[in-house]
């Protein structure tokens, strides 16, 4: 969960085209574990490292008649809040997308700290358990798989960034899906998802187990891309080259659209409501 409130902070800084510096954090706790304080802390320290940032400072605070945990007395609330460096020229608004121009995808690494309402019902609750070991997981069990931290994605798109190339840009799949993508460029342009990446085996096993419908999935679940950028067609390849160095499976997953904010996801599925 550390790494997972860094990510959630910075991978949302870098897509306006800012270079996160340093994140505060605050934790309020129903009662002072110092076994589950440290670890909070190992997370947070991993997450900084991989975004490349500075923690200088946070908070801790314990509240037993705010805070309650499933089980008590384990409650806790994590959240930080984090900033970053731009030039007012060079912040990235989607007002520069065109029909046409391409869609890149960054692997995620599982459900990246979203729709977890739906997934504890169907795995947990109605479903096998988090000690279960379905063979769609390979041998890792339900709470490991669901456990998987956020892919931190700075250092490549500040790669790409840095490149020279004109990243036209850049949204960060969380909840919502791919209705994410309707943040860029508003009223003028849709987006049309025809080569997606692979979905993670957790994904698809809460939309077998819940019978979900694939709309639905698309629209809760990042369905295996945890950031998008758009850049020209021209510079597909050199853009996946620089991405996929830092995150392996990299690649096109599909093209801007002239319909505006329409999203559509494979086999020409309509996303979330126009």
């Amino acid at each position: 969960v550390g790494i997972d409130c860094i990510a959630m902070n910075v991978n949302d800084i870098i897509c306006v085209g800012a270079e996160p510096i340093a994140m505060l954090d605050y934790l309020a706790v129903e009662q002072a574990d110092p076994t589950a304080l440290a670890r909070i802390g190992e997370g947070l320290k991993v997450g900084a490292e991989q975004a490349g940032i500075e923690i200088p400072g946070g908070e801790v605070a314990v509240l037993p008649e705010l805070i309650r945990g499933h089980p008590s007395p384990h409650g806790f609330d994590l959240c930080g809040t984090a900033i970053g460096t731009v030039v007012p020229d060079k912040i990235i608004l989607g007002d520069a997308i065109n029909p046409g121009d391409a869609l890149i995808g960054l692997p995620s690494s599982g459900a990246h700290s979203n729709g977890y309402t739906l997934a504890r019902r169907v795995l947990v609750e109605d479903g096998p358990g988090l000690d279960a070991t379905p063979a769609e997981l390979g041998g890792e069990t339900i709470a490991d798989a669901l456990l998987a931290p956020t892919v931190i994605y700075v250092k490549a798109v500040l790669a790409l960034l840095a490149s020279g190339i004109e990243v036209r840009g850049l949204a960060h799949i969380t909840g919502g899906g791919l209705t994410n993508l309707r943040r860029l460029a508003p009223g003028r342009v849709g987006y049309s998802i025809e080569t997606p990446l692979p979905v993670p085996p957790v994904l698809a096993l809460i939309g077998e187990l819940g019978k979900v419908p694939e709309d639905e999935m698309w629209e809760v679940f990042n369905m295996g891309c945890g950031l998008v950028a758009v850049v020209a067609e021209a510079d597909v390849d050199a853009s996946v080259a620089i991405l996929a160095a830092h995150h392996p499976g990299a690649a096109r997953v599909g093209t801007v659209t002239d319909n505006a904010d329409q999203t559509l996801g494979p086999g020409g599925i309509v996303v979330g409501a126009s």
